[in-house]
């Protein structure tokens, strides 16, 4: 799914202040996205062992707060300043799920289907205020407040599903193959006209979460776990230089910001694509 698989009709406010606020959709995306979840979940794990769980919980909220202050301050997408928002989500949203879980002893079974439903919650809000839930109409800070609320959403609900998944009898390399096959279910419906670009965008995004964090929990855990026995901090570091070029050539090439200049002002009932 690629960023023209993302426009429909969808109407368009009669006025945009701001350019879009997120990246086109290329294999660029997908791959950071990808990136960003491992990242988090090694990450959020390493930081918990060094600092204890609660300084862990409460340093990565503070960041994450900041990091969401800066992208909402721009007035358009800036690829580091939107990627480090995106890690951050991805550490504090591991974070959020294993609080749960670890802290106050709730069952992957029953967080994943609760942070299933404030996803749906966030979705059924955003739907009913802006009538739709494509990312290509982030031009307005309420859009973008309910963008960055769903994005936290599918942090937190794909880290207790892959985490329910590892700990019921697949292990963290079955679970991989279980969500890299997972993964193209949306894009293949999506294909052949039995889902549509907004909801097959969405569940892909959601899966990415716990496919990122099987893979890098397979590749860190002990082999007493299931894992290769790389370790957190190894893994956490590669996976932070990946993530580091990747942004740099698109923030230099501007591969992924192609479509994000601010559209025109609109009558209140025009709808169509906004290229």
């Amino acid at each position: 799914m690629t960023t023209e698989h993302l426009f429909d009709d969808r109407p368009l406010a009669p006025l945009r202040t701001m350019a879009n606020k997120v990246p086109e959709v290329t294999v660029y995306f997908w791959i950071i996205k990808v990136l960003t979840t491992g990242m988090g979940e090694t990450a959020s794990d390493l930081l918990a062992r060094l600092l204890g769980p609660v300084p862990a919980v409460a340093s990565g909220g503070l960041v994450l707060v900041a990091s969401l202050a800066v992208q909402f301050a721009v007035r358009r997408y800036i690829a580091w300043v939107y990627w480090t928002a995106v890690v951050m989500v991805s550490v504090f949203g591991t974070m959020a799920a294993d609080v749960l879980h670890v802290g106050l002893g709730v069952a992957y079974t029953t967080s994943t289907p609760l942070f299933l439903v404030a996803l749906g919650g966030v979705f059924a809000l955003w739907y009913a205020s802006e009538r739709t839930l494509s990312i290509h109409g982030i031009h307005t800070r309420r859009r973008e407040a309910f963008y960055w609320a769903a994005v936290l959403a599918t942090f937190a609900l794909g880290t207790a599903a892959g985490d329910l998944t590892a700990t019921t009898g697949f292990g963290y390399a079955g679970s991989v193959v279980l969500f890299a096959a997972a993964i193209c279910v949306p894009a293949t419906a999506h294909r052949f006209g039995a889902l549509n670009a907004v909801t097959a965008f969405w569940t892909a995004y959601v899966i990415t979460r716990p496919l990122g964090a099987s893979l890098a929990d397979w590749m860190a855990l002990g082999h007493g776990r299931g894992g290769l026995g790389l370790g957190l901090a190894p893994v956490t570091l590669a996976w932070t230089v990946a993530i580091v070029c990747f942004v740099g050539y698109l923030a230099v090439t501007r591969r992924d910001a192609s479509g994000t200049a601010a559209p025109r002002r609109t009558g209140p009932g025009r709808h169509g694509s906004s290229r």
